[in-house]
């Protein structure tokens, strides 16, 4: 989902002018996996707990059609993925 013409999104301080921004919660397994993966890889993320920040989580509910799911990472171009694999945001990092 692209976000960048959202206002809401667009004017967010969670998107980020570099590296991503990975939406998650303590007890995600797949939010651990993939902030370790990305770590491994030397990808600079902010990650943001969406049960501490409940402006991060309308930001979720929005780009998830209602769902709170976690992993979501923002890109810098203002696009979202959900749960992505380490390919993807490689790959939608190079582009």
């Amino acid at each position: 989902m692209d976000l960048s013409n959202d206002a809401a999104t667009s004017e967010t301080p969670y998107v980020p002018e570099e590296g991503i921004t990975m939406f998650t919660t303590t007890w995600c397994g797949y939010c651990r996996r993939l902030k370790f993966q990305l770590e491994r890889e030397n990808i600079p993320f902010a990650e943001v707990d969406i049960e501490e920040h409940p402006d991060a989580a309308d930001i979720v509910t929005r780009v998830n059609h209602g769902n709170r799911t976690v992993p979501t990472v923002l890109f810098p171009d203002g696009s979202a993925a959900t749960n992505p694999s380490l390919a993807e945001v490689k790959e939608r990092l190079a582009s």
